[in-house]
């Protein structure tokens, strides 16, 4: 489910940052492109052990975030592209659908974690 999950929003993101036009770009480095691949394969290990099906939904959509901006880093040469624009009195705001999908993906997985740790508690103190 995890898998599933994160190749449909991967695909949402590239698909959407390929027919819309971006006036913002912002660069990565290769160290950035690492600790998103570690992220990625962090999520797609450790998450399954946990029997909740919401927390795998929260971690395919953040995977799916993390990989839209991992391949867009390798796609585009000018950086991985930003066409949202939210522009304040004094500064602006530039993100892309993988922005949206790692940050509600991660809020998922945590809150799905937080209520599993209140629903176990009493196994949270058993030694490992």
């Amino acid at each position: 489910m995890l898998i599933a999950t994160a190749l449909v929003f991967a695909c949402a993101d590239l698909a959407h940052k390929a027919l819309t036009p971006a006036e913002f770009h912002h660069a990565r480095t290769p160290y950035v492109a690492l600790v998103m691949a570690a992220l990625i394969a962090a999520l797609v290990i450790l998450v399954p052990r946990l029997p909740s099906n919401v927390a795998a939904v929260g971690a395919g959509v953040a995977c799916g975030g993390a990989l839209g901006n991992l391949v867009s880093l390798l796609a585009w040469r000018q950086g991985v592209p930003d066409p949202f624009v939210v522009v304040g009195a004094t500064h602006g705001l530039a993100f892309n659908l993988a922005d949206v999908f790692a940050v509600g993906g991660d809020s998922l997985l945590l809150s799905a974690v937080l209520l599993l740790g209140l629903q176990r508690r009493a196994a949270l103190r058993e030694r490992v």
